[in-house]
């Protein structure tokens, strides 16, 4: 009897169709405007160190689990793990682990639309040539305008959200693979080409000790957990986005090797950014720690300022919006599939329904920076006090929700499902991989995760 679990044209052309779609995920506003932020406000080179460590010993692992999870099920997150569970013969509440992994993903998404309302305006701004002259005071008002106005931000944000609607209702190969075809390897390609002129231009040498010269007195418990949420984060693991997308990898593409090469891969643009953004903070007198504003202050100066700056200006900024939907697919996708598995909703009317909602949601973290911009919604918390609508949901999503949500999709792959299964979609590879991989996944990701929440 054939294998009706998961339709045929929602499954990828290839299993480097695949990887090129994971690292759109992956590689996206995680890596390019978070992680130098984040990098910079936790002193540089200890906190990349820390990051690294929890890639590879936590992120890499949960990321197969993750991947195995979605190929098993073959369905949306929710459905995969009701399904999962009923194949395994486990207690259907793992269901709501689903439920957890999409609310994540669809949070973050409603975050990331703001940041892409930024990239919007900005792209605007680089076509009309306007980061000729800025320096880092006229360059921060720019921003800060930016900021201020309402009602420009929520139509930015709305047009992210329809384009992302637009793909993700074309479905997985007219939609998401058409688009990360294109994006990928222009996306390295402009990154190569601005780490040389940054390195070049910028002041490379305390870049590069900012990044790779541990200070481990800037290190604090906040930090640690920060970390762990960041290489979660980069790896879209700890959401619904690569679960969804294993949901469609064909049963002969290998998972283990698929995941090294995004783990690899996104590490490397994480770096290369760093590469590019903090040269030129240190060349112009800025502050690494400027916070999620940071790369909307410091490139403008330098296309401002360099030779070619207009082409360069608009071509970063383009790769940066085709990089921020990519992400937005990877987000978006598990809602849409849960719609239209569970709910029978046409994937084109379902795409509609949970844009709306979403585009509502991140309205909220357009006004954090306008008129609620004295709201501080936890501040009974002291952690949260500073923290306006939009740190505040990043925090929790990025730092809360999305590390528990990888502790328990480590303990249901590592523990719940049965041996054969585990190995089954772990391939023909050596036994010591297959070894390591689940000393990782039983015992380093959950308690990993667990301690950084107890210091």
């Amino acid at each position: 009897m054939p294998d009706t679990r998961v339709r045929p044209q929602e499954q990828w052309s290839s299993e480097l169709l695949f990887i090129l779609a994971a690292l759109g995920s992956a590689v996206g506003l995680g890596n390019i405007w978070r992680f130098p932020y984040i990098a910079g406000e936790n002193g540089g080179g200890a906190f990349v160190l820390l990051y690294l460590l929890f890639v590879v010993g936590i992120g890499l692992p949960a990321l197969i689990a993750t991947i195995m999870i979605g190929r098993r099920g073959k369905h949306s997150p929710i459905k995969c793990f009701e399904i999962v569970a009923r194949m395994e013969g486990l207690h259907p509440s793992w269901v709501y682990l689903g439920w957890l992994l999409v609310l994540s993903a669809f949070l973050l998404l409603s975050l990331f639309s703001v940041v892409g309302s930024w990239i919007f305006d900005y792209l605007a701004k680089a076509f009309n040539d306007a980061f000729t002259g800025l320096d880092a005071t006229s360059a921060g008002k720019l921003f800060d305008v930016l900021k201020g106005n309402p009602v420009r931000l929520a139509l930015w944000h709305g047009l992210f959200i329809g384009l992302t609607v637009f793909v993700v209702g074309r479905g997985i190969r007219r939609g998401i693979e058409r688009a990360i075809k294109l994006m990928m390897p222009a996306l390295f390609l402009l990154l190569l080409v601005l780490i040389v002129y940054a390195l070049i231009a910028g002041d490379a040498a305390a870049a590069l000790r900012f990044l790779f010269e541990p200070d481990f007195s800037r290190i604090n418990p906040s930090a640690v957990l920060l970390a762990v949420g960041q290489a979660l984060l980069t790896l879209s693991v700890g959401g619904a986005g690569m679960l969804v997308y294993g949901a469609y990898l064909g049963d002969r593409a290998s998972i283990p090797r698929s995941a090294a090469v995004i783990a690899a891969a996104d590490t490397l643009v994480a770096l290369m950014t760093g590469l590019i953004i903090f040269p030129i903070v240190f060349a112009y007198g800025l502050e690494p720690g400027e916070g999620p504003g940071l790369i909307f202050v410091t490139l403008p100066i330098a296309f401002g300022q360099m030779a070619g700056g207009f082409f360069f200006g608009v071509m970063f900024f383009v790769l940066l919006l085709l990089a921020a939907l990519t992400s937005a697919f990877s987000m978006f996708e598990p809602v849409v599939a849960w719609l239209e598995d569970s709910k029978g909703i046409p994937r084109r009317w379902g795409a509609v329904l949970a844009g709306c909602v979403v585009w509502f949601i991140g309205l909220a973290g357009v006004f954090s920076f306008n008129i609620w911009s004295d709201v501080r919604p936890l501040a009974v918390l002291s952690r949260f006090q500073d923290m306006d609508v939009f740190r505040t949901l990043e925090y929790v999503v990025a730092n809360v929700c999305m590390p528990v949500g990888t502790f328990l999709v480590a303990i249901f792959a590592g523990w719940k499902i049965s041996e054969a299964t585990r190995r089954e979609e772990f391939g023909q590879l050596p036994e010591w991989l297959y070894s390591i991989w689940k000393v990782l996944a039983r015992y380093v990701v959950p308690a990993g995760i667990a301690i950084v929440f107890l210091i």
